[in-house]
C-alpha cells in the first residue's frame, strides 16, 4: 500500500510540475519536442502539433524535453522556437512554473478538501484526537473520542485546561475523569518527561505528557470561504517550509529529522489507509514541499536555472559553458549527498522502530 500510494503521489505531483514547464513554453512560443508522463521504454504516444505526447513504462513522474534546451544543441535549433534562444524573462517564467503549479494544486487541493469534508477546528472541549502508543494515556485504556472531564476532581472545561494539569503535574499520578459515549469513567496515568518541541521540531524545553492529541471538529465551508480557507493553508504551509529549510541550514533543526523516500512511502501508506481526505491534504503539503525545495540555488534544480539566469541578467551575457558544467556537477554531487544522507536516516528510523 504504501509503495502504491507513494509512486501514485510523487508521481502525479512530478507530472503537475512538469506540465507547468510545458504549459508556460507552449504558450511562450518555445517549442516542445516531448512530454512523457513516466521514464524508460516508451508504452505508446502520438505527436500533435510538433509534441510527441508519451506514456513511459515506469510511473515515477515525467519530463518535458524543449527546443534548444540543451545549449550544445541550440546552435543548430530555430532561434525563434528555441527555449536558450529566449530572453532572460521567458526562460525565468518557463522554469519557474513547475514550482508553481505544485503551490496551485496544493491550493486547489486544499480548497477541495475543505469544500467537500469542511474544515478541521481545534475542539473547544478536552476531547482526544489521538493516542501515542507505548505513551501512559495509551497504557491507562484512553481511546479517541474521549472528552476529559476532570483531572483530580478539578473540572476541565477546554484542552488548555487539560494541557496545563498535565504538564503542571510534575510527573506525580493524575486521576483522569472522561467521558465515554454514556459511560463516565475515570483512570490513574502517570506523566512522563519528554523533550517539548515546536511546529518545526525545535527542542525548547521539557514538558510533562501523556501522549495523547487535541481532538478536532469538522465545520462545514461553503465554496467561496473554501477558496478563502484553501488559500491560507497553502501560505500556512509555504510560511513553514521555508522556515523549516532556514532552521535547517541554521542547525536549528537536527539534520536527523530529515526524512527521504521510505519515510515518504511510510507516510502515504498511512494517509491512503486513513482515507482520500488525509491523502489529498497529504498530496497538498508534498506538492508543496516539491515547489519550495526545486526553487533551493543547486545547480541541477529549478533553483540553479534561476541562479544563472540572475547572473546572466547582471552580466548581460550567458554564462560560460565550462562554468555551468562544473556547478551543475557540484549540484548532483550535493543532491546526490543530501538524498544519501535522507535515505540513511530512513533506515536509521526503521532499525529504531525494529528495536
Amino acid at each position: 500500500m504504501g509503495i502504491v500510494a507513494a509512486i501514485v503521489v510523487l508521481g502525479f505531483l512530478i507530472v503537475v510540475h512538469e506540465f507547468g514547464h510545458f504549459i508556460v513554453a507552449k504558450r511562450s512560443g518555445v517549442g516542445v519536442l516531448k512530454f512523457s508522463v513516466g521514464f524508460g521504454p516508451r508504452l505508446f504516444g502520438r505527436t500533435v502539433n510538433g509534441t510527441e505526447y508519451v506514456l513511459s513504462a515506469i510511473p515515477l513522474g515525467g519530463y518535458v524535453k524543449m527546443v534548444g534546451e540543451d545549449p550544445e544543441a541550440a546552435e543548430a535549433a530555430d532561434p525563434r522556437i528555441s527555449f536558450s534562444h529566449q530572453n532572460v524573462w521567458k526562460r525565468v517564467a518557463i522554469v519557474v512554473a513547475g514550482p508553481v503549479f505544485n503551490l496551485l494544486f496544493a491550493f486547489v487541493a486544499f480548497t477541495v478538501v475543505l469544500a467537500i469534508y469542511g474544515q478541521r477546528v481545534p475542539s473547544d472541549v478536552a476531547k482526544v484526537g489521538g493516542v501515542m502508543p507505548g505513551m501512559p494515556a495509551a497504557q491507562a485504556g484512553l481511546q479517541i473520542g474521549d472528552t476529559v472531564t476532570a483531572v483530580n476532581g478539578k473540572p476541565i472545561a477546554s484542552w488548555d485546561e487539560l494541557s496545563n494539569a498535565i504538564r503542571t503535574s510534575g510527573g506525580s499520578p493524575v486521576e483522569i475523569t472522561l467521558q465515554r459515549g454514556e459511560q463516565s469513567l475515570t483512570m490513574t496515568v502517570t506523566p512522563e518527561a519528554k523533550p517539548d518541541k515546536n511546529i518545526f521540531g525545535e527542542v525548547v524545553g521539557d514538558a510533562y505528557v501523556i501522549g495523547i492529541e487535541r481532538g478536532f471538529d469538522e465545520v462545514s465551508v461553503g465554496p467561496i470561504e473554501a477558496i478563502g480557507a484553501g488559500a491560507k493553508q497553502t501560505v500556512f504551509w509555504i510560511q513553514t517550509l521555508v522556515m523549516s529549510v532556514v532552521k535547517i541550514l541554521q542547525g536549528r533543526i537536527p539534520a536527523q529529522d530529515i526524512g527521504g523516500p521510505i519515510l515518504i512511502v511510510q507516510a502515504a501508506g498511512q494517509q491512503a489507509q486513513i482515507g482520500l481526505e488525509s491523502l489529498l491534504l497529504f498530496m497538498a503539503v508534498i506538492s508543496i514541499n516539491l515547489g519550495i525545495l526545486n526553487l533551493l540555488p543547486i545547480p541541477i534544480l529549478d533553483g540553479g536555472h534561476l541562479l544563472f539566469f540572475l547572473v546572466e541578467g547582471v552580466m548581460r551575457r550567458p554564462l560560460d559553458m565550462r562554468h555551468r558544467e562544473i556547478m551543475q556537477q557540484v549540484g548532483l554531487v550535493i543532491l546526490i549527498g543530501l538524498m544519501a544522507f535522507a535515505f540513511y536516516n530512513d533506515i536509521l528510523r526503521v532499525i529504531r522502530g525494529w528495536g
